[in-house]
């Protein structure tokens, strides 16, 4: 009898548990990136000036659930990466060894782990950034708005590259670079257009 009892709170209980996990899933929705509108656009600064320009995304998709961000994965095409004065020998540089080592290490990855409420427009979003096969976590605000075309978030998103061995012209690595150094943060600035799934 007491067998039989304890077999049937652990069925209730499962039963409790696949009935919740069946509700969360069925409010979670996915949005899928619009990587022909969305646009990514990098700054970089150093003591004598700055450069900007684009790179690419290659897919994405975040989970909503109600008005929070719960997951989510971007890839980043940086072959793609272009610059605004259309200079090839910066370009070069920029995927050569010296920099992101395009060749050996052609995607960068963001995984959203979750975000605050955007109830009101605007929200925190925490990740984990890869670059070069090195992961380190990441938080940046952000904003919502809605658009007959989906979903558009808003973002300037600050990588610190000496965290992921980039290291040409850091003040970081080397010493005595006069005017020459390189600031080791860049700016990603995202508007990103996501349509439901």
């Amino acid at each position: 009898m007491y067998l039989k009892q304890k077999n049937m709170k652990k069925t209730i209980t499962l039963v409790i548990f696949l009935s919740l996990l069946a509700v969360n899933l069925h409010s979670m929705e996915k949005w899928i990136a619009d990587k022909t509108r969305t646009k990514l656009e990098w700054l970089g600064e150093k003591v004598a000036g700055q450069h900007s320009g684009t790179i690419n995304l290659h897919s994405g998709w975040i989970a909503w659930d109600g008005d929070k961000i719960t997951g989510g994965e971007f890839l980043i095409d940086m072959a793609s990466i272009q610059d605004a004065d259309k200079s090839q020998k910066l370009e070069g540089h920029l995927k050569s060894d010296d920099f992101f080592g395009v060749e050996k290490y052609p995607v960068s990855k963001l995984v959203i782990t979750g975000s605050t409420s955007f109830a009101k427009g605007t929200g925190v979003v925490n990740g984990n950034l890869t670059i070069k096969d090195i992961t380190h976590p990441v938080e940046f605000k952000a904003s919502l708005q809605k658009s007959d075309d989906g979903l558009w978030y808003f973002a300037n998103i600050v990588v610190d590259r000496s965290k992921y061995n980039v290291r040409y012209g850091s003040g970081s690595f080397f010493d005595n670079l006069g005017d020459k150094i390189i600031y080791d943060e860049f700016k990603l600035k995202v508007n990103l257009l996501v349509k439901k799934a």
